[in-house]
């Protein structure tokens, strides 16, 4: 099973590591990765992911830095330190033989990315408080 749906609503997301475009190593040098199908770039995106919830002891649990492959170019805006929302986020499990054993786990996925508010800050106005505007 592949391209599983995944629901991280729950979730903080704020930008870790700035959108780039997907590269990987072949024959000693550095290639971008294209979609199989369209032929278009992948880019991929580094973000810590934290539970909005408190749980027990009303402390939320740590968070974790994941990685997810876009399959569109984000576009400017998502630099490190913004909360975002992925936009159709999926995961797929792996389990890959190597040298060492096997390495298994789950790689995600997603559309593209959106702006996302972060719970408990209030969005910034154009105008100061108290300015007269």
């Amino acid at each position: 099973m592949r391209d599983l749906p995944v629901d991280l609503g729950g979730y903080t997301l704020i930008v870790s590591e700035s959108p780039c475009v997907k590269t990987r190593e072949e024959d000693g040098q550095t290639v971008e990765v294209v979609d199989r199908a369209t032929n278009a770039k992948v880019f991929t995106v580094s973000l810590f992911a934290k539970m909005r919830a408190e749980g027990r002891g009303g402390r939320r649990a740590k968070g974790e830095e994941i990685r997810v492959t876009l399959e569109t170019d984000p576009g400017e805006g998502f630099d490190e330190g913004a909360a975002v929302a992925l936009v159709n986020a999926r995961v797929s499990p792996y389990a890959i033989e190597g040298p060492y054993g096997m390495n298994a786990g789950i790689s995600f996925k997603a559309v593209g990315l959106a702006p996302a508010p972060v719970p408990g800050r209030r969005p910034r106005s154009s105008t100061a408080p108290n300015s007269g505007e």
